[in-house]
């Protein structure tokens, strides 16, 4: 037994350390302990970045090559720094912080010096990069967005800070991430899965062969391509309509949810943020304080609704039972709401009006009065705010919506709690917040907001959440977007508000909206403007507004516009909306006379008004 013992030794040693050999090499690979080993080197394969079509199949963004130049800190001999630099077309300051930079990451381990080097700068330095020992260059892909427009939805991308890199092993030092938008919220999918693989070096820093003859190297798993719900033609229509003029158009297909066009103005082209020259254009954008190219108005723009929001409380007071579409309030060019209060309404003296008379005449006589029955319907003033905000959330007012963009602001919708902040003595009641009735007083939506509030009227009652990702090539998108979602208000109210909503634009506030053989709903809105500068709260021009959807019985799409410092809502808002409308449902506008209207306006003026040019926030 004894002479056994020996050789049983030596093989189970050899047994276990082979075992183990197998596990840490073959088995247990850490990627990030492999990488730290001098003697292998990783090289990734990039997939190509999704394609981004319109809900047309119409190509929107789509790639083109560009070139890295890479550095090995090591392998670099005395150079002319002064030719480099002038080959580069970058300053020696800089080129000797990106080298410093280099080097702290690692001196024999490749990384990027000058990124984003377009085909004409790399044909100048491919010629003479033979003479700069340690440096190459490495060829990628890059967006090119093929429209001047929608730059607001698309976002763009950018390189990895530090940061990033810090917090998401996936990406390495000058890759691209996606930035804003759609760019930002599909990363995941437009960028699809890196391929690497391990090369072994000898001491010289040369590569030899593959590292365990390529047994742990990926391939790249393909980027996905994704479709939206934006109808670019209708896009670039709406991009020409707001043309010297501030604001948003949001357009929603009501039975998907689909938004169709989202026009921030101003905007600017998608182009100027990818590319060496990204930083100093972001710069510019940033610091146009006036124009805020860069804050998307439509989903992050909070504004009083004004008198669109006379709809919802007329909605709820059906619910409540406050009303009947017979109940009539008269109004004598206004009301008093308390014993020395009194609120304007711009009807004539002695008018009665039922709720479709006073949906298309858009008395705040009518609407103060049955917002201010709303809350007193209950024992405690508290509760009935409670309810009446319970109900206008149900419209997805005072929330982010859920829709697929990385940017937005809820509004805010009061409760009783807020009052009691503003009031902590108790000495608040309905009159107290008389305005919400006619869409003023603390109320604040988006135009997004708005315009989901128009596709809830078209569907009689339910939404589905706005999103601008109609499809994933291989993929689905995400289920919430295909669900119902249910107001508080039963449907059989809603056509009592739409009814109404018909006559303002066959003979009410919004006429001009009218579309040969096309029955247009609609509802106008002007909101008051206020700021504070010094502490003086300012009034300035009102803001136009204007939702609506057609065609009446079948609903294809619905419409919120919003121009800011705009004057009412017949002005600007309703006849672009109209002329929206027109283009995207007959594909071509015959009111030729009323699109030359537009296309011709201006409001830079209003914009450049002594007091828009101070260092304040307007609308934010």
């Amino acid at each position: 037994m004894k002479d056994k013992l020996l050789p049983i030794l030596i093989i189970s040693s050899a047994f276990i350390f082979i075992i183990r050999l197998f596990w840490l090499q073959i088995i247990d690979v850490d990627e990030a302990q492999l990488f730290k080993k001098n003697s292998v080197e990783r090289v990734y394969q990039y997939p190509e970045r999704g394609y981004i079509y319109d809900r047309n199949n119409t190509l929107v963004v789509g790639n083109e090559s560009f070139y890295d130049l890479m550095i090995i800190p090591k392998n670099v001999t005395k150079f002319d720094t002064i030719e480099f630099c002038k080959i580069l077309r970058i300053k020696k300051n800089e080129l000797i912080d990106k080298i410093k930079k280099a080097k702290k990451f690692s001196s024999i381990k490749p990384s990027v010096l000058l990124s984003q080097i377009s085909k004409e700068d790399f044909a100048v330095i491919q010629e003479k990069l033979w003479k700069y020992n340690g440096f190459s260059i490495n060829k990628k892909s890059n967006r090119n967005y093929l429209i001047n427009s929608a730059s607001n939805i698309l976002g763009y991308i950018s390189e990895v800070n530090d940061y990033e890199v810090k917090d998401n092993s996936y990406y390495e030092s000058g890759e691209l991430i996606g930035r804003q938008g759609l760019e930002k919220s599909y990363e995941r999918k437009l960028r699809g899965v890196k391929g690497v693989s391990y090369f072994q070096k000898d001491k010289f820093n040369r590569i030899t062969n593959s590292y365990k003859g390529g047994a742990i190297d990926t391939t790249f798993i393909a980027a996905k391509n994704i479709n939206l719900g934006i109808d670019i033609n209708l896009q670039k229509y709406g991009d020409s309509l707001m043309i010297n003029k501030f604001g948003s158009i949001i357009a929603i297909e009501p039975s998907s949810g689909e938004i169709l066009s989202l026009i921030n103005a101003p905007s600017f082209d998608p182009n100027l943020l990818i590319g060496r020259n990204r930083s100093k254009n972001y710069l510019e954008l940033k610091n146009d304080t006036i124009g805020k190219p860069l804050f998307d108005r439509g989903l992050q723009g909070q504004y009083p609704p004004g008198s669109t929001f006379k709809l919802v409380n007329g909605l709820i007071a059906l619910q409540e039972k406050i009303i009947d579409d017979k109940t009539v309030i008269s109004c004598n060019q206004g009301h008093y709401y308390s014993s020395k209060r009194f609120m304007k309404c711009h009807c004539e003296i002695g008018t009665i009006n039922d709720l479709n008379k006073a949906v298309y005449n858009s008395c705040n006589t009518y609407f103060a009065n049955i917002y201010k029955r709303t809350i007193e319907k209950f024992p405690s003033h508290k509760n009935g705010i409670n309810n009446w905000r319970s109900h206008v959330k149900s419209f997805g007012f005072g929330t982010y919506l859920g829709y697929d963009h990385p940017i937005g602001r809820p509004g805010l919708i009061p409760d009783s709690s807020y009052y009691d902040r503003w009031y902590p003595n108790g000495g608040w009641r309905a009159a107290t917040t008389i305005s919400n009735g006619i869409g003023q007083g603390e109320i604040l939506t988006t135009p997004i907001q708005l315009a989901n509030l128009t596709a809830i009227i078209a569907n009689r009652g339910w939404y589905k959440t706005p999103h601008f990702v109609k499809n994933i090539s291989n993929d689905s998108i995400n289920s919430k977007y295909k669900e119902k979602r249910y107001t508080s208000i039963d449907s059989i109210h809603f056509e009592k508000i739409i009814n109404g909503m018909f006559n303002v634009v066959e003979k009410g506030t919004a006429q001009n909206a009218k579309i040969e053989g096309i029955n247009v709903v609609g509802k106008t809105g002007t909101a008051e403007n206020f700021i504070k500068i010094n502490n003086k709260r300012l009034q300035l021009t009102d803001h136009s507004i204007f939702i609506g959807f057609a065609p009446k019985e079948n609903p294809k799409i619905a419409v919120a516009v919003f121009i800011e410092n705009g004057y009412w809502g017949t002005r600007w808002a309703s006849p672009i909306a109209s002329l929206m409308m027109e283009k995207y449902l007959n594909k071509k506008i015959k009111r030729k006379y009323l699109e030359k209207y537009i296309l011709n306006g201006n409001l830079i003026e209003e914009y450049q008004k002594p007091y828009m040019k101070t260092n304040f926030k307007i609308n934010e």
